[in-house]
């Protein structure tokens, strides 16, 4: 499951972007703070499109990455089969999502870790949802059962939006099964890195 993501893109291109598709977000807390980082991890703040009143309009505000969830362990990956997704529904900003797997050199004791990008954009959206906790309002990244490109690295899979896809998700009205589906194979590209293993003491829902 996806613990750690990538966020280098900056703030001006993301709302040209969103303008180009005619996507109209607002900012009510304010253009928000978006450092490049190389590894956003769970607890982080970063940032998020959240679905607002009406299709094709949304709010782009930093949150919290993971809600406290039982025994105060964060939820960080919501399983997207078979639950409500209606209301709460968010775009989670990346360039690249990491995935950990056992060392491919049994000399080396920490994991390997995989760095997927997409082809075809510098950045994109992944599919998430929000909720309000007793430490503020924070998201989780969504999973499904991992398509061709991921199937290698994992079992499981967050979901990464096509772009003509983006308004639909932030649209209440459109049934989330419509639009959480792998993308075409070929669609990611896979770079191994290295770094630090998955952090231990989580939920994945």
């Amino acid at each position: 499951m996806c613990n750690d993501y990538r966020l280098e893109i900056d703030i001006a291109s993301i709302a040209e972007d969103f303008d180009n598709l005619q996507i109209k977000i607002d900012m009510p807390e304010g253009a928000p703070n978006v450092p490049a980082r190389e590894d956003v991890r769970i607890t982080d703040t970063a940032p998020i499109v959240k679905s607002s009143d009406g299709a094709a309009a949304g709010s782009l505000v930093n949150r919290r990455w993971s809600w406290p969830g039982q025994g105060g362990k964060p939820v960080y990956n919501v399983r997207s089969e078979r639950r409500d997704l209606g209301m709460q529904r968010c775009l989670v900003l990346c360039d690249g999502f990491y995935e950990f797997t056992d060392p491919t050199d049994p000399a080396q004791k920490r994991l390997d870790k995989w760095l997927f990008t997409l082809k075809d954009h510098r950045w994109f959206c992944m599919a998430g949802v929000w909720r309000d906790s007793h430490v503020g309002e924070a998201f989780s990244l969504l999973t499904m059962d991992a398509g061709p490109d991921i199937a290698p690295y994992h079992h499981r899979q967050i979901i990464p939006l096509p772009r003509d896809q983006w308004a639909a998700w932030l649209d209440p009205r459109v049934p989330a099964e419509d639009i959480l589906k792998w993308l075409p194979e070929g669609s990611l590209e896979v770079t191994q890195v290295y770094g630090k293993p998955p952090a231990q003491g989580a939920l994945a829902l």
